[in-house]
């Protein structure tokens, strides 16, 4: 089985969609995990409709706590051997969960490409994607083995938090597979948190990066320094 988990947020627009390509899947031994982050739209009614209408689907709900507490969340309450995160507002290709699970055999996690959507269109690499082009921070694109990331929490009340949910993944010696496949859609959303410059939540993840230089092998300090260059290029950029 492999579990999705939905962290949800005001996303009623965008909700149906999601469910819907991870309910089409050509791999239908599912459990869909739908975590409502204390939503003040409409976006629990949806998720309770969809979860009426199919057994796989476990919905929770909690009092806004951020997106890390509702992946926590999900995370406690899956039941497959394999894991992913899908966000509220994207959607995967209905073969993605079959090419990422022929791609996993002696690997702890595989790793895919995306395509960025902007209101219905969408640009994605052509040809053979780079694979640095891989090397992101989000934890979704990818399908993970349970076991693999066991006991690796996100950091709760922090916004970039899912940059250091991976690095900790990295600095573990998670093994990893790369495969030239983009089947996820993520949704360039303006009204998302990251969307806006939040200075002060920039200098703790940075923060929080550099604290784990001190027990870093030479391997983990050079992928925490690239992290860190990377977030500040990006910091500029938006």
């Amino acid at each position: 089985m492999i579990s999705f988990i939905v962290p949800i947020y005001n996303a009623e627009h965008y909700l149906p969609s999601c469910i819907e390509s991870l309910r089409a899947q050509t791999e239908q031994d599912l459990q869909i995990i739908l975590v409502d982050d204390g939503s003040t739209d409409g976006s629990y009614a949806v998720a309770q409709s969809f979860a009426n209408q199919d057994s796989r689907i476990m919905l929770l709900q909690q009092t806004h706590a951020g997106q890390s507490a509702a992946r926590n969340l999900g995370l406690s309450h899956a039941q497959g051997e394999f894991l992913a995160f899908v966000d509220a507002d994207d959607t995967i290709e209905p073969d993605w969960c079959e090419r990422h699970l022929a791609a996993i055999e002696g690997v702890d996690y595989v790793q895919s490409g995306y395509k960025r959507i902007f209101y219905g269109d969408s640009e994605s690499a052509k040809g053979k994607t780079p694979l640095h082009q891989y090397i992101y921070t989000s934890p979704c694109m990818r399908l993970y083995k349970r076991l693999a990331i066991a006991g690796k929490s996100f950091v709760e009340r922090m916004i970039y938090e899912d940059v250091v949910w991976s690095v900790d993944l990295w600095l573990s010696g998670a093994t990893c597979r790369i495969i030239n496949y983009t089947g996820y859609h993520y949704t360039a959303n303006p009204h998302s948190t990251t969307s806006r410059p939040h200075p002060e939540a920039q200098r703790r993840v940075i923060s929080e990066l550099k604290s784990r230089l001190h027990n870093a092998s030479l391997r983990g300090k050079m992928i925490i320094y690239y992290t860190i260059i990377r977030l500040k290029l990006h910091f500029i950029r938006s």
